[in-house]
């Protein structure tokens, strides 16, 4: 089935969803704050101590949100592109950034793990795989040619 309202974003109508936002448990949150706000740049968009409790909530601002499902062969040439050999899980999460470089090395100095170092992909992109806090394997890309 498909919807064709030109008057929504991709000519379909609205779902009357507003916000794809990813929740992840940090056991150290303190640590991933200090990965996510302060090397990755992402601003506090709401932080949130329970009354009479030591939970907390903090909801970082990363942008435009898109949910990409990819199939198992799609996975397999971006692990070989980005990597060399498949090392995907699941969900990984993606943050398109203006200097990949700089931003994997700010990640990396921040406590990240890399995966494959900033390299350039077919689809005119360059693409740094990491290893992040609180379990999340990341992409940081920088968009070089015209998507």
């Amino acid at each position: 089935m498909t919807n064709t309202d030109t008057n929504a974003p991709g000519g379909t109508a609205s779902s009357g969803v507003h916000q794809l936002r990813l929740v992840v448990h940090a056991e150290d949150l303190e640590a991933a704050l200090a990965f996510y706000r302060d090397a990755l740049d992402l601003p506090v968009e709401l932080d949130l101590p329970a009354p009479d409790s030591d939970a907390r909530v903090v909801v970082l601002d990363a942008g435009r949100a898109t949910l990409e499902l990819i199939n198992t062969a799609q996975r397999d040439l971006i692990d070989n592109l980005e990597v060399g050999r498949r090392v995907s899980r699941d969900i990984r999460v993606a943050l398109q950034v203006d200097d990949a470089a700089a931003a994997t090395a700010s990640a990396l100095a921040a406590g990240a793990q890399q995966v494959a170092p900033p390299t350039r992909t077919p689809w005119g992109s360059l693409n740094a795989r990491l290893e992040a806090p609180a379990g999340l394997q990341m992409t940081l890309f920088q968009q070089i040619d015209p998507e």
